[in-house]
This record gives structure tokens, sequence and C-alpha cells, in this order.
């Protein structure tokens, strides 16, 4: 038998290497007075627009204090924009709530349009580059593909239950999508085929395409989060933890498609190598003030370069990481 003391001691040792300590950023910016409902970083990391409760949507440049656009989505009164994507080339951003959607020009700061949807709510949503197509989840199992210049639609009935995330490639033609129903479906734009199905054995809950076109990423409300060859369809990694459940809110593709990047809910901000799944690297992001437990949710992950992530948080906060290993 273990003395009390002895055992004590290792389990407050045990916990304490379990636990992650509190990172200290580079650097910090205030993107939100109150708490952030929803953000996006720019690829490139040169932009991030975050919606929040009483300040509506703010769009920013690295680096600046003040933001370069102020958009509101529903005129006069509280935002509740909750979903926010920047196209891969920086020109355009959708933002939605449960009812409707728009898109904005980056270039002129200015809105392109406004649609309202009536049949069910709105889940998600991604733009393609020149804003050519706009991808619109909805809580009914349908995909909408919609190419606002040329109001043409296409709508995806390959999910049986509610689709919770939704991307597309930069160029328009592959959209990516998961759901309730355990799967994450790779389709055409131009005639709505399945190109490539990847089952989980939960509600898949995030989704993303690599913008080189080389990988997708989608994870499950449990334990499998998976790296796919986008195309052949044949898994690459799973990536490697021990928790039983481990969700994440965003991710993104290193240029040089040798790392993950993702965000989840519980502050955390992960780094991963693509071929084996391992973790290279792990921040904590600042919490939201006054909240106990401390808590705050990374709505956004980008690469600043090589060397520097940035992530923007529930927490209203913008943060700049050094990345120590490669």
């Amino acid at each position: 038998m273990f003395p009390k003391a002895l055992l004590i001691f290792l389990l407050v040792t045990f916990i304490a290497a379990c636990s992650v300590p509190e990172s200290k950023p580079d650097k910090v910016w205030r993107h939100a007075e109150e708490a952030a409902f929803a953000a996006d970083i720019s690829p490139d990391g040169r932009f991030s627009v975050v919606s929040s409760l009483t300040q509506g949507i703010n769009v920013w440049q690295y680096g600046k204090e003040e933001p370069i656009y102020q958009w509101s989505h529903q005129g006069a009164g509280s935002n509740v924009v909750v979903s926010v994507h920047i196209s891969a080339d920086n020109q355009y951003v959708a933002t939605s709530d449960r009812e409707a959607f728009a898109l904005w020009s980056m270039r002129r700061g200015e809105p392109v349009g406004f649609w309202r949807i009536d049949e069910s709510s709105v889940r998600d949503i991604a733009v393609a580059n020149e804003g050519k197509g706009l991808l619109v989840a909805r809580s009914n199992g349908k995909v909408m593909y919609f190419e606002p210049m040329t109001g043409r639609r296409l709508e995806f009935l390959g999910h049986q239950e509610k689709v919770n995330s939704v991307d597309i490639s930069p160029n328009g033609k592959f959209a990516l999508s998961g759901g309730n129903d355990y799967v994450a479906y790779l389709w055409s734009t131009e005639s709505g085929q399945i190109i490539h199905t990847f089952t989980h054995p939960s509600r898949v809950t995030l989704v993303a395409i690599d913008d080189e076109g080389r990988y997708v990423f989608t994870a499950d409300s449990q334990q499998k989060s998976q790296i796919w060859n986008a195309q052949t369809g044949a898994p690459v990694s799973n990536l490697q933890y021990i928790a039983r459940q481990k969700i994440f809110t965003d991710a993104v593709f290193s240029k040089d498609g040798k790392r993950l990047l993702t965000g989840a809910p519980s502050r955390r901000v992960y780094e991963w190598d693509i071929q084996t799944g391992e973790q290279i690297n792990e921040w904590k992001v600042a919490p939201r003030e006054n909240m106990s437990p401390p808590s705050a949710v990374v709505y956004g992950v980008g690469y600043i370069d090589e060397k520097h992530v940035l992530t923007e948080s529930s927490s209203g906060l913008a943060e700049l990481w050094s990345r120590e290993n490669d």
C-alpha cells in the first residue's frame, strides 16, 4: 500500500502532467468588447472577421488597432451572426444567422447581397474565391450551393439528418459537408454527385478542405478525427489523442501540406503532423472575463507565417503565438 501522502502527491503530479499550462501569447488585440459569437481568419492570416452582440461584424487587418470595416447583418438592433467564412483569395466574406445569409466584398467593404431562408435554419456557410459560389448548410439535412452572380442553385440531398459543417474548394467546384447522420461527403457543385464518402461512428461536427486540394479533414463528436487524401478518398492519418471525446471548432491546413491547425471549445489550439496524426504544438487562449470556471471557444485559427499562428476566440481577443516545434 502507498502512504496516503505519497498517493496524493502522485495524483496531483499526474493531474498536473495532463493539464495544459497557461500559455503566454506574443501579442494580444481586443477585437470584441464583449463575447464574440463567431470569427474566421483568412488562410494567409492577413484578415479576421469577428461577430459580436453589440458591435456587429468587424473586419480586422492583422496588426491594426482599429477595424477596417464595420458591418451590420440585420440593420439596427442586436447582432446574431453565428457563422463567418472568408474566401481563400481574401476577396469575399460570407456571414449568416439562423434565418439569413449575406455576401460581402472585402475590396469595396460593401454587401453584395442578402438572402433569407424560410424552410429551415442555417447551420454553417462557406464561400469560394471571387464570391462565385456559396454553400449553406441547413437543419433539414440539405446543403444549398448558390451562385450569386448567375442565380444558379443546386441542392445536395445526400444527408439524412441535420448538416453541421461545410467547406468549399477555392475554385468553387467541390463541396465538403458533414452531419448528424455520421457521414461526411465530398461532392461536385456542378453535378451534385458524391465523389468520396467518409464514415464516422458518431455525428460529424467539423469538416475542412485543404485549399491546395491535397487533403480533407473530418471530425466527429467522439474520438475519430481523420485526415483523408482528397484525390483518392483514402485515410492519411487519424489524430492521436487519449481523450474519450475531443470536439473541434475550426481547422486549417498549412500551405506546405505538413501540418494541421485546429481550435476547440476548451480554449485549446492544437497543431498536428498530417502524415502521422501526432500532436506537435498546443496553446491555451485567454478565457472570457468574469467566467467561472474560466472558458472560451476558439472560433478561428490561422498561420501568419512559418513561425507564428493567430487565434480568435469567444473572449473577444486575437492572440499571436510562436510555434516551438517543426
